[in-house]
């Protein structure tokens, strides 16, 4: 698993944080993003803000690792609270008859 993560030039993790990971699965991203961080691009798709994260990982001290890998030297781009699909259904249900 790791060794494919490392060979694409980017890669996507949507919902990132939907469901809790244990120490073993916390250490198995930690290893990604380690091996990933200043040669190859990640993009990281969360409705949980970096606060909430010590819910998501069972090791507080592996998810301020975590976040550290993902942070360090990389655009943040926040989106805000609205779900883009549930804005887009929204919309969609207002224009039908």
């Amino acid at each position: 698993m790791i060794a494919c993560c490392s060979k694409v030039d980017l890669l996507c993790l949507d919902e990132f944080g939907y469901l809790n990971r244990d120490k073993k699965g916390a250490r198995l991203l930690f290893q990604i993003f380690t091996e990933r961080e200043e040669c190859k691009a990640t993009a990281v798709a969360t409705n949980s803000p970096f606060a909430e994260w010590d819910k998501i990982f069972a090791d507080p001290r592996l998810c301020a690792a975590i976040a550290d890998r993902i942070t360090f030297r990389r655009t943040l781009i926040q989106t805000g609270a609205e779900s883009y699909r549930f804005q887009a259904a929204e919309s969609e249900r207002r224009t039908q008859p």
